[in-house]
């Protein structure tokens, strides 16, 4: 790499495109989360005992319905989706995004914006990048890609904030579904104390109900919120490396000072060494 911008050799631009990956840590987690709990039903007795259809009526299809109250259709039509990216999301490493970001920015200050123009091809592998860089290189003020940038990663934290905050909300509706479960078995357990036949199946909703809203909240819906919430910090953090790059290129700054502020937007392990 170059002592300085002025003085180095012409970059040459290659962009790694984001690669889809699939979390197996979130599967090999509930995989194991549930062998546990399924371990302990089976050494612990008859694992039929620990279902009841009563129960997962209340609480599957009561958590389903109240979070549809929370949101819009369109937005829960989107749920089986948000439920996926927490699983398979596509990478980003913030180290090599930040690299090919100086590569962006010395291109630009040793001949110019237009030349960015050029690398359109190569540019369109990671399309927010392809879209930045053509803002610039069409002649856009700094103050209009700045406004048109930080509209879409606005647009981008709301999308992300839907996203996690129906599954979170999900996860919270599920052990207060298991608790009326609770409190309707209880009801009818005690309006029928004269019929012993009928205590059994009415204390197995009472407690079946807390079981599965517990399970549900806790094993499944939280830790994918959490996930989902991840995904999204390193989503907007990434976008928010390519704004402040986008910015720094259009006012044609020195790519010696863009380095300092990536290095202070990354995280500890993923700074840059640009500059020898």
């Amino acid at each position: 790499m170059a002592e300085t911008a002025a003085a180095a050799p012409t970059i040459k631009i290659s962009i790694t495109p984001p690669r889809s990956k699939v979390d197996f840590a979130t599967i090999i987690g509930l995989i194991v989360a549930v062998s546990l709990i399924g371990a302990a039903l089976v050494f612990g007795g008859s694992i039929g005992a620990f279902f009841n259809v009563p129960a997962v009526f209340i609480v599957v299809g009561g958590t389903i319905a109240v979070t549809s109250i929370s949101y819009a259709g369109d937005e829960l039509g989107k749920a089986w989706s948000i439920i996926k990216s927490s699983m398979f999301y596509r990478v980003r490493d913030p180290n090599l995004v930040a690299k090919q970001l100086m590569d962006l920015a010395v291109l630009a200050k040793q001949k110019g914006t237009l030349a960015l123009a050029q690398q359109e091809q190569e540019l369109q592998k990671d399309p927010y990048i392809a879209l930045s860089m053509r803002y610039i290189a069409d002649g856009y003020q700094t103050a209009d890609v700045m406004q048109i940038l930080n509209h879409d990663l606005e647009s981008l934290v709301d999308r992300h904030k839907k996203g996690a905050g129906i599954v979170r909300r999900a996860s919270e509706v599920a052990p207060a579904m298991g608790l009326i479960g609770t409190l309707v078995g209880l009801v009818q357990m005690l309006s029928q104390l004269n019929d012993p036949s009928s205590i059994g199946p009415a204390m197995a909703v009472a407690l079946l109900t807390t079981f599965y809203g517990a399970l549900l909240g806790t094993v499944f819906l939280a830790p994918l919120a959490a996930k989902l919430e991840r995904n999204a910090a390193h989503d907007v953090m990434i976008k928010d490396l390519i704004l402040t790059a986008s910015l720094s290129i259009s006012k044609q700054e020195n790519p010696r000072k863009l380095e300092t502020v990536l290095n202070a937007a990354l995280p500890p392990d993923a700074k840059i060494k640009y500059f020898k």
